[in-house]
């Protein structure tokens, strides 16, 4: 989809084509609230959610965005009932298999972040095909972060480090922020730009806190399953009216 066919003349109106955020992170939340407004069970929320992301990552592409970056299950979401997990596992399969063709028509690349081993193996070998259909669409990457947790994350990757120094192929003095980065699973991608939280929580849960030092933040008030392209225009003209200090 072109930016035309997805937003009008008016909106376009507002945006400085010059000043696009590059990665946009987004935790989709409030989907079970918004189940429970209409009398569902939670898996109604995730499944309208989960029929979002495609939207919006190509109301994203339209605008010139080129990382979309998405927090779909916490290292904190095992907490939940089995019947939930066992639904989000599902879901997040199913989805991938029906929604392949739609991101190659699209030139969506499918990455992801997290620690993917602990997910079921069926799941693991759907993400791993979907990435390999997906390997040449170079227009925007949808990120999926699976089983994330930034404290994980960093763990991770300091005991990579720990290894490395060990094994000789590190020394201890060459430890700075830019070599952490790189053992980051987001070391693909730029930090991103612009973070947003869907459903007015003011909560950064847990998600990309190394990433996000400088990140511009965004509170939509919209439930993620109601957030449309409009609020993601609203978000990126919000972004563009702030002055970005990156710390000064």
């Amino acid at each position: 989809m072109t930016m035309t066919q997805i937003y009008n003349t008016e909106e376009l109106a507002r945006l400085d084509p010059q000043s696009i955020p590059h990665h946009v992170a987004i935790i989709p939340d409030g989907n079970r609230r918004w189940a429970a407004r209409y009398g569902h069970d939670a898996s109604y929320g995730h499944q309208h959610g989960a029929d979002n992301l495609i939207r919006i990552v190509q109301a994203a592409k339209a605008l010139g965005v080129k990382v979309v970056t998405f927090y779909i299950f916490s290292t904190e979401n095992w907490n939940r009932s089995q019947d939930e997990i066992d639904a989000l596992m599902w879901l997040l399969q199913s989805y991938l298999i029906d929604q392949c063709d739609t991101m190659i028509e699209n030139g969506i690349r499918l990455q992801t972040i997290g620690n993917l081993s602990k997910i079921p193996k069926e799941v693991q070998d759907t993400i791993a095909e979907t990435k390999r259909y997906t390997a040449a669409c170079d227009q925007v990457d949808m990120v999926l972060a699976v089983n994330y947790g930034s404290r994980d994350e960093i763990c991770r990757a300091c005991k990579q480090i720990v290894d490395d120094c060990l094994s000789k192929k590190l020394n201890s003095s060459d430890i700075d922020e830019g070599l952490l980065n790189s053992y980051l699973d987001t070391a693909t991608w730029s930090d991103p730009d612009l973070f947003i939280r869907t459903s007015g929580e003011k909560r950064i849960s847990n998600f990309l806190t190394w990433q996000i030092s400088y990140s511009e933040l965004y509170i939509a008030e919209a439930l993620w399953p109601e957030f449309t392209p409009a609020h993601l225009l609203e978000a990126v003209c919000c972004f563009q009216n702030r002055e970005r200090r990156h710390g000064n």
